[in-house]
């Protein structure tokens, strides 16, 4: 009996994390699917007799849909360029950080970190400011050294570059203390044995903590990715997907045909799609660090 309560303890421990997992993300995941398959829209939510079983037509219209292909451009162009920019800028200061032995880098810790935990609501009316073409700051700073206005949020591409230089400013805090944690992680001796061969800070930096950040560059590199790839807030409270649906995004264009359109069983088809798109690119990417693992 005792070896049987032993046996069943972390059954026990994990019961309740199962349970969330299973109503709020399985649960959801397969209702969401049935949809996909039916002409659900609002008056179906109301009534279940009125939806009726389509089968795939949604997912055929969808991948046939110019504006879907718009945003999945747009999406690509967040992912393409966002991602490097923010492993880059967070490891970057997240290695000077590190490097730093005054008290003020530990203040840094603090002040590149806010911006992950405030509100984009708040954050999106004090850059819409920033952005504004008339009394914006950063026009005004551009005037003041004789350079023209920029259309910030009216031309696509430069929205688009707007909205990214948004959420790298807010994304940057959070992969940085990824990174800070795994830098202390690296044993001294390795440094100290460098040091004595005559290795420089570049050095050291290059042959010993970038190849001991491997795993925590692939961690970082995935959740973002994965996080760029499902883009929302930022063009839903600053553009709502304008100019001519330039900063349009697929989870953007998911939510307008779900709870704008109100058309729930096109709109879970393209979740879906994008859905099976983000488990492709992250496998591709667990293949990648596999083959780089094995060859090391």
């Amino acid at each position: 009996m005792k070896g049987f309560l032993n046996r069943q303890a972390p059954y026990v421990f994990i019961a309740p994390t199962l349970l969330l997992l299973t109503l709020f993300s399985i649960v959801p995941i397969v209702v969401a699917l049935v949809i996909s398959f039916t002409d659900m829209d609002l008056g179906g939510l109301a009534n279940l007799d009125r939806v009726g079983f389509i089968g795939f037509d949604n997912y055929a219209e969808v991948i046939k849909d110019p504006v879907f292909h718009k945003a999945i451009f747009n999406t690509l162009f967040y992912v393409v360029i966002g991602v490097p920019l923010v492993i880059l800028f967070s490891l970057s200061i997240a290695l000077l950080i590190n490097l730093g032995t005054s008290r003020i880098f530990k203040a840094f810790r603090v002040v590149y970190y806010l911006p992950s935990v405030t509100n984009i609501v708040a954050v999106a009316v004090v850059w819409s400011y920033l952005y504004n073409p008339a009394l914006g700051l950063f026009n005004y700073l551009l005037n003041s050294v004789g350079l023209p206005d920029v259309a910030w949020l009216t031309e696509p591409t430069i929205a688009k570059l707007s909205l990214i230089l948004l959420a790298l400013w807010k994304a940057i805090g959070l992969n940085m203390i990824i990174f800070i944690a795994a830098l202390q992680g690296i044993p001294k001796s390795y440094y100290e044995a460098a040091q004595l061969d005559g290795a420089n800070t570049w050095q050291q930096v290059t042959l010993i903590t970038i190849p001991m950040l491997r795993f925590a560059i692939f961690f970082v590199s995935i959740t973002t990715m994965i996080g760029w790839l499902q883009f929302f807030e930022e063009p839903f409270v600053m553009t709502e997907g304008g100019p001519l649906d330039g900063t349009l995004s697929v989870a953007l264009f998911i939510y307008q045909n779900g709870f704008q359109f109100s058309n729930f069983g096109y709109a879970a088809a393209g979740s879906f799609v994008l859905f099976v798109c983000i488990i492709a690119i992250t496998l591709v990417q667990l293949r990648v660090q596999k083959n780089e693992s094995d060859m090391t």
